[in-house]
């Protein structure tokens, strides 16, 4: 792992608050849950950023008509009931 650094940030009471509320509720630290939530959005961050990047290089009508030929092997198949909407 590597070394540990500090990082002070400010961050409004409610928001602290809800910090340490939900940290509690997970049974972790406030710093435990923050590395971790910090993680998770950065990553989730970088990834929207790479998919738009790869989407980027396609037209529209490219995309849409490797879309309908995926879609063109699906068999019909009937739907159970427990998947069925409404």
């Amino acid at each position: 792992m590597a070394e540990p650094n500090v990082l002070t940030i400010r961050v409004p009471l409610d928001l602290k608050q809800r910090i340490a509320r939900t940290a509690e509720e997970q049974g972790v630290s406030i710093n435990q849950l923050a590395m971790y939530m910090f993680t998770k959005e950065l990553s989730d961050l970088e990834t929207g950023k790479l998919i738009s990047d790869v989407w980027k290089q396609y037209s529209k009508k490219e995309i849409m008509t490797g879309f309908d030929e995926v879609m063109s092997k699906v068999k019909d198949k009937k739907v159970p009931d427990w998947d069925r909407l409404g």
